[in-house]
């Protein structure tokens, strides 16, 4: 399925600053973003790109490896890659406003294997009324993002827990993102945690579903027919 989103078509974005692109106007928001969240491995990516819409990749706005900040899988001394407290969910909406305002912002290219930003490159948009913003992340920020008038709608894709472990692991072992031993260790923590996350990002304001029922939402989203999503529900510990 393919969106019409009056999108040109381009090479690949020259790697420049984009920092002073933006300028500030009163003019109405001509953009929307459709935040997709949902388990990794959930099929996120391959969803997004179906649209045919321009997808920013939230994955990339990750904290680097030796940030201090970074949080800890309980009794363990793994890095917790699952936990929003990994990810820089201030940058992220501010790329995502500064799309939606101007049509490009600057975003850094992440290195999931090394944890870290290897480089900076600049996204753009070109016409499209409507974006994709997809990451295990993205329902964490639904709210910031309807508090400025940037969400046009915010799915939690979910399905079955076993699919997605074996999913999850086949890809992240193609691309040799972390240790064999990590993978098998955060793949088995992630399965028996995925409903649990899936209600999560549901009370966080991101409606739950398959990759159909999604498709759905962004035809009527690429239609003009956004939806204002139910934030505020207690979140599952």
């Amino acid at each position: 399925m393919m969106l019409d989103t009056n999108r040109r078509p381009e090479g690949s974005p020259a790697r420049v600053n984009a920092s002073h692109f933006c300028s500030v106007s009163s003019q109405p928001i001509p953009t929307r973003v459709v935040l997709l969240a949902g388990p990794s491995g959930s099929g996120k990516s391959v969803l997004a790109a179906r649209t045919g819409l321009p997808v920013l990749r939230l994955d990339d706005f990750y904290k680097e490896h030796d940030d201090p900040t970074l949080p800890r899988v309980p009794g363990s001394t793994d890095i917790d890659w699952d936990s929003a407290g990994s990810w820089d969910a201030d940058a992220a909406v501010a790329a995502i406003a500064e799309l939606c305002r101007c049509g490009r912002t600057d975003v850094p290219v992440y290195d999931i294997a090394t944890s870290s930003r290897t480089d900076h490159e600049v996204f753009h948009i070109e016409r499209s009324p409507l974006f994709v913003a997809e990451g295990i992340f993205a329902a964490d920020i639904v709210a910031r993002c309807q508090e400025l008038g940037l969400l046009a709608d915010a799915l939690c894709l979910r399905g079955r827990p076993s699919t997605t472990f074996r999913r999850r692991l086949v890809r992240d072992l193609r691309e040799g993102r972390k240790s064999v031993p990590f993978l098998l260790r955060r793949g088995w923590r992630l399965m028996r945690a995925e409903r649990r996350i899936v209600a999560r990002q549901t009370a966080l304001g991101a409606h739950p579903c398959g990759k159909e029922e999604a498709l759905g939402r962004f035809a009527a989203a690429a239609a003009g027919r956004c939806r204002r999503a139910g934030v505020g529900a207690p979140v599952p510990e």
